[in-house]
């Protein structure tokens, strides 16, 4: 297994030289018999893990990697949609420098997901985020501005979180910067444990999308390729959700636990509510998919806060159940979102854009297209019996064990979690309605040839055998918790049937419900046939408000799809309206009528606009003082700087 990694890791590394050097065709061969090797080594190590292995030493502490089970089933699921995007034709402008940078955020991941001490996890930590940048920035598809100030958001949030982990290494690895040894230490902090959460939650979360930090989404996934998007919904975003689940449920201690998950299940509930009130309202097929990767990211997140409640109270079965339902919810997304975000790309290589709109691209395009994305929608959408029915449906069901909690608080917060979950289910439907039925009505043009579709049929095929499956898989994450507890794993499944640990609560059978609706699907088939042998086959126009051919102007845009719902949230979109009108010779004689629309972010006003004014202002009345050109003021900050990192090795 460790073979495996190494050959992966050194293989990511000769990527990054080739794209360097510009050797795109061979550095994209390497990449992918680097992700292969990197699919090899986590199946290799479901369900017990790999060894650990000595990578080198920093001083006297010595740096370890070792892959949990959990760690491996993410990576795994990651690295499909990863081989998916690598196999499917580039839309990067700059495709070598694209290739290193997957392969910087590919060898990141694999840091992050086995490190085992806290200096070099920083390190990888920082490579997902380098890497990330890179390959939105080697894309191009936006002016040079547009696509750097995007990267600069992102990289800017995304280091807020890096100082938060950043600090959680000064206060739990001061001593010992092993992972083995922080339990231990946050034990001591007594009632401020809560607080080293709140850094390890803020760190995290910059990635997952965990609100405020989502807003940094569809600006930087908007700048880059379908691919792109993949890459980073799939592989970054499991192993960010791995690290957070680690610290929530290895290190905290127990008796911070409640407070802890009722926080999480607050953020997760109201990020994924937020996330897919604006995913709904998009037009570009990227910025709405973004939106619902941080969607999917908070509902992991409610998984995971249920989790640390169950833990709070002992239930440590309940607690291993809720775990296991944010690793296969994630693993499931992975799929599907890799689906549609390289159905996207295709879908602009014939269209020139990305927009959403009626132009019968997937309906005319090659069945291999059009069955993979109509399988990652669903399962987006939830529906049965894809991966998303499968993972959310266990999500409630988990949610739906409050009742066990003793913490009157915890019971309350996960009902309320469960109605916000509810009605992101219920909108998340219809984003994906939107984003995949319009791009199937309208004219019908003949779209050009559609390349790259085979991995899109490919992956969209494992989104339905994952949850097929699942009642066999489901023995990989025997050993998935801390502590494990195989027992959680076998009373989840009855034979093709999955229980929520016991089968008088509730059931579904993801493979029975595929096999029945293929029996029921021979009904309408059959009159279809026998229609179509007594009768034939007839084409008449769609009745459309009494007109006999339907103006194509009349056609049903995104914003007339949304609109309803964009004024029914107005208080939460606050939305605006400009028309611009122009004129040949009197104000009656209109020339030309521009609209434009938007929704204005939650965040962005209120947090983030005035913080960046705060420090603008702070930099113009204190840089005058600080850079005065007087040498002895910058020795005296060299000293100054000394003592404290002085202070920190020696005393802290």
């Amino acid at each position: 297994m460790l073979d495996s990694f190494c050959v992966a890791a050194s293989l990511f590394v000769l990527t990054i030289a080739l794209g360097v050097l510009r050797q795109g065709w061979l550095a994209r061969l390497i990449l992918i018999l680097g992700t292969l090797a990197t699919l090899i080594g986590s199946a290799a190590s479901l369900p017990g893990g790999s060894a650990t292995g000595a990578m080198w030493s920093l001083g006297d502490i010595a740096v370890t990697w070792q892959l949990q089970p959990a760690a491996a089933w993410l990576l795994f699921w990651g690295g499909l949609a990863a081989l998916a995007a690598f196999l499917s034709p580039s839309r990067a402008q700059k495709p070598a420098i694209w290739m290193a940078g997957a392969a910087v955020a590919l060898l990141g991941s694999l840091g992050v997901a086995g490190l085992q001490e806290g200096i070099s996890f920083l390190i990888a930590w920082e490579f997902l985020s380098f890497g990330g940048a890179v390959i939105l920035l080697a894309d191009g598809l936006q002016e040079t501005q547009c696509g750097g100030q995007a990267s600069l958001y992102m990289l800017a949030l995304l280091e807020i979180g890096a100082v938060a982990l950043l600090l959680c290494l000064v206060l739990l690895g001061a001593q010992d910067t092993d992972f083995t040894g922080w339990a231990a230490s946050w034990a001591t902090y007594g009632g401020a444990a809560f607080g080293v959460a709140v850094l390890f939650i803020i760190g995290f979360g910059a990635k997952l999308g965990i609100l405020p930090f989502y807003e940094w989404y569809p600006g930087a996934y908007g700048s880059g390729s379908g691919a792109s998007g993949a890459l980073l919904s799939g592989m970054v975003l499991n192993v960010a959700y791995f690290a957070l689940g680690r610290a929530m449920l290895d290190w905290l201690p127990v008796s911070a636990a409640t407070g802890v998950g009722i926080l999480l299940v607050a953020l997760g509930t109201i990020s994924a509510i937020l996330a897919i009130l604006y995913a709904f309202q998009q037009e570009d097929w990227r910025r709405l998919l973004a939106f619902s990767t941080a969607e999917n990211a908070g509902l992991a997140v409610v998984a995971l806060g249920a989790a640390s409640l169950f833990r709070a109270d002992g239930l440590i079965m309940l607690m291993t159940l809720a775990w296991t339902v944010g690793l296969i919810h994630l693993g499931g997304h992975s799929l599907a979102k890799g689906v549609m975000m390289l159905s996207a790309d295709r879908v602009a290589a014939v269209r020139g854009n990305y927009q959403i709109a009626q132009s019968r691209v997937l309906a005319l395009a090659p069945w291999t297209l059009g069955i993979g994305a109509l399988f990652g929608a669903m399962s987006l959408a939830a529906m049965p019996p894809m991966a998303g029915f499968a993972s959310e449906w266990y999500l409630f069901q988990t949610i739906f064990q409050g009742f066990h909690l003793t913490s009157s608080a915890a019971q309350v917060s996960l009902a309320l979690g469960g109605a916000g979950l509810a009605l992101t289910a219920a909108i998340a439907l219809a984003t994906m309605v939107k984003v995949f039925g319009i791009g199937l009505l309208g004219r019908e043009e003949n779209p050009g040839k559609v390349t790259g579709r085979w991995p899109v049929l490919g992956l969209g095929l494992l989104v339905l055998a994952y949850a097929v499956a699942l009642p066999w898989t489901l023995a990989a994450l025997a050993r998935d918790n801390w502590p494990a507890n195989p027992a959680t794993i076998a009373a989840m499944v009855r034979g093709p049937i999955l229980v929520p640990l016991t089968p008088h609560f509730a059931f579904i059978s993801p493979p029975l419900l595929l096999l029945m609706g293929l029996l029921l699907a021979l009904i309408p088939l059959g009159l279809l046939g026998w229609s179509h042998r007594r009768h034939g086959r007839r084409r008449v126009p769609v009745w459309g408000h009494g007109l006999r051919r339907i103006p194509a102007e009349n056609a049903i845009t995104a914003l007339a799809f949304s609109n309803a719902l964009r004024e029914f949230y107005s208080f939460v979109y606050r939305p605006g309206t400009n028309t611009r009108k122009q004129h040949t010779e009197r104000e009656y004689f209109v020339h030309t009528l521009q609209f434009n629309y938007s929704q204005a972010p939650v965040f962005g006003p209120w947090l983030f606009r005035p913080a960046v004014r705060l420090v603008q202002k702070l930099s113009d009345r204190i840089g005058l003082v600080l850079q005065n050109g007087s040498l002895n003021a910058y020795l005296t900050y060299i000293g100054i700087l000394l003592i404290v990192i002085f202070a920190s090795v020696f005393y802290l």
